[in-house]
């Protein structure tokens, strides 16, 4: 697939197989509320697994520096995406390899139009919908002409959206917002952390489908 796709909130190995190549696996570490949570060494023993030729992303609440570096060091993941505020004391590397979420207001009259950070500093972004409690899986979906928006002031730019993605409507904001990639959680479960394997994979053979009729 030419879209990247990141299956964010994995908790079970058995989903790990439907992560595609040139795309990502989501572990939510170290944020209790969430029903994705996982401790450090439930992140190792996932991460181990995730198939060659797709990438491993921690996803993390207002992490502290010594979080960032604990999860780089021990978990191995190869990027962070980060909810909430970026901490200070970290270098270029750490820096270049987070990604910061971007919280997008849910309807147009619900804030003015957010700047991205630095492309230098953060290659990839992630926009989401703004004002949920729980890093992503709340199934609340941000204002695509707001994201696309962005996407237009920003070509080139690797922009990742989230926010209520499922099957059915993924190929819409394909085409509404024209993201570089997409990334879904509770919107391919069947319980709230369980993730159902038919909706992975129609959720792959939508983006499929989509980049067929747009090639």
């Amino acid at each position: 697939m030419r879209t990247f796709v990141k299956f964010c909130g994995l908790t079970e190995p058995i989903a790990l197989a439907l992560v595609p190549e040139g795309g990502a696996a989501g572990f939510v570490i170290d944020v209790p509320a969430s029903p994705r949570n996982l401790t450090v060494s439930q992140a190792v023993d996932l991460v181990g697994q995730v198939p060659g030729g797709a990438e491993a992303w921690a996803v993390v609440v207002d992490p502290s520096a010594d979080l960032i570096r604990k999860i780089f060091d021990e978990v191995g993941v190869d990027r962070i995406q980060v909810h909430g505020k970026i901490p200070e004391g970290l270098d270029f590397l750490e820096i270049h390899h987070l990604v910061p979420s971007l919280p997008i207001p849910v309807t147009p009259d619900a804030g003015a139009i957010p700047e991205l950070p630095p492309a230098e500093s953060f290659p990839r972004i992630h926009l989401d919908a703004a004002g949920g409690p729980l890093p992503g899986g709340s199934g609340q979906r941000p204002d695509w002409q707001v994201c696309a928006t962005l996407v237009q002031k920003a070509p080139g730019r690797k922009l990742v959206l989230a926010g209520g993605l499922t099957p059915e409507n993924v190929g819409e904001a394909l085409t509404t917002v024209g993201p570089w990639g997409v990334d879904v959680s509770s919107g391919v479960e069947r319980a709230p952390g369980v993730k159902d394997l038919d909706r992975m994979r129609a959720f792959l053979s939508a983006v499929e489908a989509w980049e067929q009729s747009h090639a």
